[in-house]
């Protein structure tokens, strides 16, 4: 596989009223598993059902019940972290975290804070062609999902909807590697992108499946290399951890606010204490949700209805083995065997079903250049311009495929392309009848194409002494002919039979 280097990308520095500062930033993502049941009990994830209506026993904490592993959900974080280069722990464990809430029936959440699933891995960033960032991943634990309670109902009364509660989630998470607000929606976007292409989190951030605890802090210029040779924290500065963020726009404008909070705080003498808060996209600032916990507020122990997970090499291998091409790795061969920019492979590869149709497209087109710049440029232009996705195309791959094929013959230009493809688009049909049907076909016969450019020169003789003077002017002709021949004379012949014409 081809490896495309890249550099790292300059922090994000803030200029505070004394000095100049650098953001530090670590995530902590929760991913919904993909999966139609719950991760210890059988009852449905299926989103926007009635409230309380996807709930079983286990889910609702009734006396007696016990939870039972969803096997399909551990593979699926299993799967999540082999597509991040991550270890894979044989054995891990399950522990409760103990605190109240109304929408968390058991008084606890069951999740793994010692012994977790998935070690390190790592995800490559990519900020533009050549830049990008290296983010380490700590671990990737399971747990399951809390409740939800709705406070905007009535004035008097609050209400809880169990559906999510026992949704398997993932947590994710970083080393403070993240260096500016950008990068931190570019990490959410390339970890969504990965996993919708292994097929275990959807990354639906509207519905909740994918919402992310972003961790703030700043530091002076040269304090983060210190960190990095020695990996101690007391290099850089206190962090805030901004809680259950759900969009990208919002992610980066909290991490914005909430650094210059703390830069102001410590150029003002203070001190920035360690806490949990919240962003106010109305107001856009952070505000305090509570000191931050440690790990003893919660009194973890090993959950004792759960035995520890043990599983085998053999099956992780099994799984490894069913990977998808991943991202980075079709990106890069689409560099290769395509001959296409980053920039446009990284387009084509950003979601997996864009790939797909491009392929197809190449395979029969038989031009991967040409094939990629009219889906980038042609079809995902008019699919934005609709509102509509790829997979609700009105032109399929073959279709385009085989306009692809019409303009590599030299059968249609450019042009005459494009109002071929206005017609499959609004009206369906083979490109090559609708060529046929309609007389599109490009005049390539020399004899024609030169009597068209004879008459333009005859008719225009002030416009040939000027062309001879400046040879520029030569594409004045091409553009006439075009003209006589209804777009259909071939733009190269014309070219040159012009050129030729006029002795330039």
């Amino acid at each position: 596989m081809l490896d495309l280097s890249f550099e790292a990308p300059k922090p994000k520095v803030i200029a505070g009223a004394k000095h100049d500062w650098e953001l530090v930033i670590g995530m902590e993502v929760h991913a919904q598993v993909a999966s139609k049941a719950k991760l210890f009990s059988g009852a449905s994830t299926e989103f926007g059902a009635e409230p309380n209506s996807n709930v079983s026993f286990v889910d609702a904490a009734m006396p007696g019940m016990l939870p039972v592993i969803n096997e399909f959900c551990v593979e699926q974080a299993v799967r999540t972290g082999l597509g991040l280069k991550a270890a894979i722990n044989l054995s891990s464990a399950f522990d409760r975290k103990n605190y109240f809430y109304p929408d968390l029936p058991q008084g606890y959440q069951i999740s793994q804070l010692y012994h977790p699933l998935v070690g390190e891995g790592e995800v490559i960033v990519d900020m533009e062609p050549g830049i990008a960032r290296r983010v380490r991943i700590e671990r990737i634990h399971m747990e399951q999902d809390a409740g939800k309670s709705i406070h905007d109902m009535d004035p008097a009364m609050s209400f809880v909807d169990l559906n999510r509660t026992g949704v398997a989630l993932m947590e994710i998470v970083s080393r403070p590697d993240i260096r500016g607000p950008e990068e931190a929606a570019a990490y959410i976007a390339k970890l969504r992108q990965i996993m919708r292409y292994l097929g275990t989190c959807n990354g639906d951030m509207q519905n909740g499946n994918l919402r992310a605890d972003v961790n703030v802090s700043v530091c002076r210029p040269g304090d983060y290399e210190k960190y990095q040779e020695t990996q101690d924290f007391s290099h850089l500065g206190t962090r805030c951890e901004i809680k259950n963020m759900n969009s990208m726009r919002f992610i980066q404008a909290a991490i914005d606010v909430e650094a210059r909070r703390q830069i102001a705080i410590i150029e003002g003498g203070g001190e920035v204490v360690q806490e949990t808060r919240l962003y106010d996209p109305d107001k856009n600032e952070t505000r305090s949700m509570r000191s931050k916990e440690e790990a003893h507020d919660y009194r973890y122990f090993p959950d004792p209805d759960l035995l520890p997970l043990e599983i085998e090499q053999a099956w992780v291998d099994g799984i490894a083995e069913s990977l998808p091409e991943l991202p980075d790795a079709k990106k890069a061969r689409f560099v290769k065997d395509f001959g296409l920019s980053e920039y446009d492979a990284g387009v084509l590869t950003a979601e997996l079903r864009n790939a797909v149709y491009f392929e197809k497209v190449a395979a029969e087109g038989g031009d991967g250049k040409m094939a990629a710049n009219w889906v980038i440029n042609e079809l995902f232009g008019r699919l934005k311009k609709d509102d509509r996705d790829i997979s609700d195309s009105p032109v399929s791959p073959g279709q385009l495929a085989g306009l692809v094929k019409l303009i590599k013959s030299g059968d249609i230009s450019g042009k005459i392309a494009k109002d071929v493809f206005e017609i499959v688009y609004t009206e369906g049909g083979d490109p090559a009848a609708i060529v046929e049907e309609k007389g599109l076909k490009q005049v390539t016969d020399t004899g024609a194409i030169e009597t068209a450019v004879d008459e333009v020169i005859a008719a225009n003789p002030d416009q040939v002494e000027k062309a001879k003077q400046n040879p520029k002017l030569a594409g004045w002709f091409v553009g006439q002919v075009m003209k006589a021949t209804g777009g259909k004379a071939n733009p190269k012949a014309v070219n040159e039979i012009v050129s030729a014409k006029l002795g330039l």
